[in-house]
């Protein structure tokens, strides 16, 4: 579905149904360097069992017209022009990675707006090497190899895969390969750069839910610790063998933590 936000196009794929604004939404938010594709079967689920879908593509990302926003403040705020645009006055938001930054700052500037808040693959601060943010700017080729590689945990890596002709780290390698040349050094100097994590926790009054990969390197589940702190009303799931493309590794866990969350 195609809506125009802020007078621009953006795209949002909605779960396979048509989407309702009268039901209970469900926004989710991807990560840097990646798109929509990364929920296709969360989504699918929910859209299918009672709720209204709105998978994004961030501005710049994917199906979605640019410039890429530069900075987490302003996704988060492009979120709820969004949520204005499909006729929805309030949803929950699942973001990964850069997407759950998105989310609890979306959750802490707009309260009455978001019903519920899930973070996975989630970390404050959130910060990025030298050398990868280098690699952004100057090898975009080099830099997606070394996400790629630092993302799954080594099962994802080895060459018997959940299903015939699923390839784990081939499938999230091309959804990165697929996105617009700058991208990905501006998603990810945008991650580096956010600095309200902590405030924004504190100010989150809605039930809160953290989703994360006991095997991820890139936001370890120790890196959760002022946030959960910040927010009494939050738990957290840990889901055993997955690295941070949670999703991809583990995507029937996720669901399952999910579903029984939203």
């Amino acid at each position: 579905m195609e809506l125009s936000v802020n007078g621009r196009e953006a795209y949002v794929y909605t779960g396979g149904r048509t989407f309702d604004a009268s039901l209970p939404t469900v926004v989710f938010i991807h990560g840097a360097e990646h798109d929509h594709c990364v929920w296709v079967l969360q989504t699918r689920y929910f859209a299918h069992h009672g709720r209204s879908v709105l998978a994004v593509d961030l501005p710049g990302h994917g199906r979605s017209a640019g410039p890429v926003l530069g900075s987490v403040e302003e996704m988060a705020d492009w979120i709820v022009a969004l949520l204005d645009a499909a006729g929805v006055g309030k949803a929950a938001l699942v973001g990964h990675s850069m997407g759950s930054l998105i989310a609890l700052e979306c959750a802490a500037r707009h309260p009455a707006r978001v019903s519920a808040l899930a973070l996975v693959g989630t970390a404050f601060p959130m910060r990025v090497s030298d050398e990868l943010l280098g690699a952004t700017r100057d090898d975009e080729p080099l830099a997606q190899d070394m996400v790629n590689i630092w993302s799954h945990s080594a099962y994802a890596q080895y060459p018997g895969n959940p299903g015939p002709g699923f390839w784990v780290m081939g499938e999230n390698l091309r959804l990165m390969q697929r996105q617009k040349p700058g991208v990905m050094h501006a998603d990810f100097v945008a991650c580096n750069a956010y600095a309200n994590g902590a405030a924004a926790a504190a100010a989150v009054k809605c039930p809160a839910l953290l989703v994360l990969g006991k095997r991820d390197i890139m936001t370890p589940p120790r890196a959760t610790k002022e946030l959960m702190a910040a927010m009494p009303q939050s738990r957290k799931v840990e889901i055993a063998g997955s690295g941070h493309a949670l999703m991809a590794e583990k995507p029937d866990e996720v669901l399952e933590a999910l579903v029984g969350f939203v």
